[in-house]
């Protein structure tokens, strides 16, 4: 069987077909959720938006920060061995 003939049999497998529908009904949900997600940010008011840009920078400077830590523990147990 050559490899054009395999890819076709590929094409025709239901579980290619099963994984392809829940693929797609999982990207339908997403894109329901990111939709709802953004008409609620579309609806904050200035304060809120400010306050959210607020709390948004904070948690990445605090993510970022935990990821420095955790490069140091890694550079340090690397040391250590």
């Amino acid at each position: 069987m050559s490899a054009s003939e395999l890819q076709r049999a590929e094409w025709l497998n239901p579980r290619f077909w099963d994984r392809l529908d829940r693929l797609e009904s999982r990207h339908r949900r997403l894109q329901n959720e990111y939709n709802e997600a953004r008409r609620d940010l579309d609806q904050l008011s200035p304060t809120e938006s400010k306050e959210l840009q607020r709390a948004w920078r904070h948690y990445c400077e605090v993510i970022a920060e935990l990821e420095r830590v955790a490069g140091e523990f890694q550079d340090l147990t690397r040391g250590a061995g």
